[in-house]
């Protein structure tokens, strides 16, 4: 059986703002972060919908630096 995963706040925002501001198809910035597309299209709704004050759950900050080592680098690999 998996452990669930847990994503900090800003982990999840990062997550969002990187969709919107990437000429990347969402499904494409999921896989590049490692993450269902399902899962990042539920964020992205849950930022529409709530603004800066989705997200107020216990997140973990395990995933600090993910965006500028992984998913920047990756949007010149595709």
């Amino acid at each position: 059986m998996h452990k669930r995963r847990k994503y900090s706040q800003e982990y999840k925002q990062e997550a969002v703002q990187l969709v919107g501001q990437s000429d990347i198809p969402l499904a494409q910035v999921a896989i590049n972060l490692g993450i269902n597309p399902s899962i990042l299209r539920r964020w992205c709704d849950e930022i529409s919908k709530v603004g800066k004050n989705a997200f107020p759950g216990n997140g973990t900050p395990q995933e600090a630096g993910y965006f500028t080592n992984r998913a920047w680098g990756a949007r010149w690999y595709r």
